[in-house]
């Protein structure tokens, strides 16, 4: 007889089930990024107020304690009776999954908010939470403690005045989230930024009170998303003194558009959707991008722009050095996820394409020189293009092998399922040949690579291309590349032939360099590779100890590990190996250091906030020379002197 009856069914109450599978309610789970989204939901709500007309102040406070503040001077949450419920409406919001306003396209047209679920969970994730609502001269407050109410709804107080409001002050639960110690201040001021370009008025005062001097800061940003794009590309070469706006409304849904082109061959596009970012983009972008190409090439051969027998641009030639912000705002946004990385409603894609097509061909025909600017650079992007198809063939001609080929210099594995193989990008024949010797070659691949790659931010396509070390780690990747703008070009993840692509380079400077490279042109190119999680950085040990007459050694990866060790095995005498490059190491420290999966340190690459990855990119990998330089003077302080 089965042992599985009702005994075993649990119905979990109010908010139990937010607290018990967090990472169901709240994007990041309980990691640092699920931290953050609790006072990102928050101020979503204050921001939502904005958008709808009532606010035009939001205020966020970083308190001593921990907790945080959020202030808006909107409308106030009710504090009316639900007659249904029998509760008071603000109580129902925070103690109530899929309550609040924004199910009524009365009380929000536009808003963040598509499941109800914000400000609940953040009660739920809370050691505790205070809200005061200020609404027609009174001051009301409740409090409530791990979800439940603890201070039911009172008046405590007046005021004179007509401005009314609400203010939220939260403190994260470190029961659930225990690794976490506190919101990153930097991080926090990126999101409010971001916010302020994309409201484009609205003021967003930012206090951090935790350390002995209280840092304020506003954000206040009247050039929208036109400002916003041309912050983006502060640090490249701009073809145009000021950014362009593209912003039109058709059927309610509004589109706001920034866009400035620069001499770069990169392209940076922001989506948005109700002031959420929409990483993988969805609907709008691809509104964006079909009306964007069509007016460039009408206005190309309505012009004779394009030379007579030179190739028709592409739509990805026409983004080539591109930084363009998208920003839509709809009544109801349907998202792929809770997550909300890409806008799915295909309304906002027809309108997207409406309002560019009318707005953008405007623009151009009033700006005959920015119009000019635009074709001429997609015009190069193509003969480059072009002429890296033509060589290409060349190399095909000559050995038709070779493009079904895998590299020569490729150890491949024995495995043929991706999802137990892992490729090693490692640098030089040296190492390469301990990784070949040392590695378990029934699901272990290794690529050595010669020297530096080419940094694809300063390079053309073409150039890109030719590289014999890109073009080795593409063929033995499979899934192709990303931006070529050639038909039939794309990357397709169900070809990947390795689940695990690891990067192994030496614990130095020029392995730090060549790292870099690497990690520009994944994210450039390869960038489904970062979101899917396929790729990572290995960590070789620094050093090896031996203590007396020990045979082994003991690895150690960095300077305040070696400190801790010696500190703790003061008295005994020992010897350190310091390990420069992986070629010093012999296959089976390698092995046993580096790639046994039962004791290596792999470090998996994500990208937690897309603007910030662009800007630093753009700053460290790209030809502008002076922000590096002040970059470099900036964190010398930081750096360790190898010698």
């Amino acid at each position: 007889m089965s042992n599985y009856t009702a005994d075993n069914i649990q119905v979990l109450e109010g908010l139990e089930a937010v607290r018990k599978r967090p990472a169901m309610y709240v994007q990041g789970g309980t990691g640092i990024d699920g931290y953050h989204q609790l006072l990102t939901e928050i101020i979503d709500n204050a921001i939502d107020e904005c958008l709808a007309g009532f606010a035009n102040t939001v205020e966020v406070i970083l308190n001593k304690d921990g907790s945080a503040t959020v202030t808006d001077n909107g409308r106030g949450i009710p504090v009316d009776m639900m007659k249904k419920e029998g509760k008071p409406a603000i109580e129902i919001i925070f103690t109530i999954l899929h309550a609040g306003g924004k199910f009524d396209s009365n009380a929000y047209k536009v808003s963040g908010g598509l499941h109800g679920v914000g400000s609940s969970v953040v009660n739920a994730l809370s050691t505790w939470l205070d809200v005061e609502v200020k609404r027609d001269g009174i001051i009301y407050h409740i409090r409530f403690e791990r979800g439940v109410v603890v201070s039911p709804l009172s008046q405590i107080g007046s005021y004179e005045g007509s401005e009314n409001g609400t203010k939220v002050t939260f403190m994260p639960d470190q029961t659930i989230f225990k690794e976490i110690r506190g919101f990153d201040t930097n991080r926090m001021r990126r999101r409010l930024k971001e916010l302020a370009y994309l409201t484009g008025g609205v003021k967003i005062v930012f206090e951090d009170n935790r350390h002995s001097e209280p840092v304020r800061e506003v954000f206040h940003e009247e050039g929208g998303v036109a400002a916003f794009a041309a912050s983006l590309a502060s640090d490249g070469k701009k073809l145009y003194e000021e950014a362009l706006r593209v912003y039109g409304t058709s059927d309610e849904i509004e589109v706001d558009i920034g866009m400035i082109h620069t001499s770069g061959y990169g392209q940076t596009v922001l989506n948005y959707a109700n002031m959420i970012t929409n990483r993988d983009g969805g609907t709008p972008l691809t509104g964006f991008k079909t009306s964007y190409t069509r007016v460039l090439n009408n206005y190309a051969k309505k012009n004779n722009v394009i030379k007579k027998g030179d190739p028709i641009p592409t739509g990805e030639d026409f983004l080539e050095g591109i930084f363009c912000v998208i920003s839509v705002k709809l009544g109801d946004p349907q998202f792929e996820s809770q997550a909300k990385v890409k806008l799915l409603n295909p309304e906002a894609q027809s309108a997207t394409q409406s309002v560019v097509y009318e707005k953008l061909t405007e623009i151009l025909e009033e700006n005959p020189k920015i119009a000019k600017t635009i074709i001429e650079k997609a015009a190069n992007a193509a003969r480059a293009r072009e002429a890296a198809r033509k060589a290409r063939e060349l190399v095909r001609r000559a050995n038709p092998l070779e493009n079904d080929e895998l590299p020569g210099k490729l150890a491949d594995c024995q495995s043929e399922d991706p999802s137990l193989s892992e490729i090693y990008i490692v640098e030089g024949d040296s190492a390469g040949g301990s990784a070949k010797q040392g590695r378990e070659r029934r699901f272990q691949a290794i690529l050595p690579l010669r020297g530096k790659i080419l940094n694809v931010e300063k390079a053309q396509l073409g150039k890109i291309l030719k590289n014999a070390e890109i073009r080795a780690m593409v063929a033995a990747i499979g899934a192709g590349i990303e931006g070529t703008g050639e038909e039939n070009s794309h990357f397709n993840i169900e070809d990947v032939r390795y689940h695990r692509i690891i990067i192994m380079t030496d614990a130095d400077v020029d392995g730090s360099h060549i790292r870099a490279l690497l990690l520009t042109f994944f994210y450039r190119y390869m960038r489904p590779l970062v979101d899917a999680g396929y790729l990572y950085i290995a960590q070789p040990p620094l050093y090896g100890v031996r203590f007396g007459r020990e045979k082994t050694l003991t690895y150690v990866y960095n300077e305040e590990n070696l400190k801790e060790l010696l500190r703790d095995n003061r008295g005994r005498k020992y010897e350190i190996q310091r390990f420069k490059g992986l070629g010093e190491m012999n296959p089976e420290q390698l092995w046993e250091t580096t790639m046994n999966p039962e004791t290596r340190v792999l470090k998996r690459v994500n990208i937690a906030d897309v603007l910030d990855t662009n800007e630093t990119l753009e700053m460290l990998m790209g030809s502008e020379v002076p922000p590096r330089r002040e970059f470099i003077e900036d964190n010398a302080h930081l750096a360790q002197l190898d010698l």
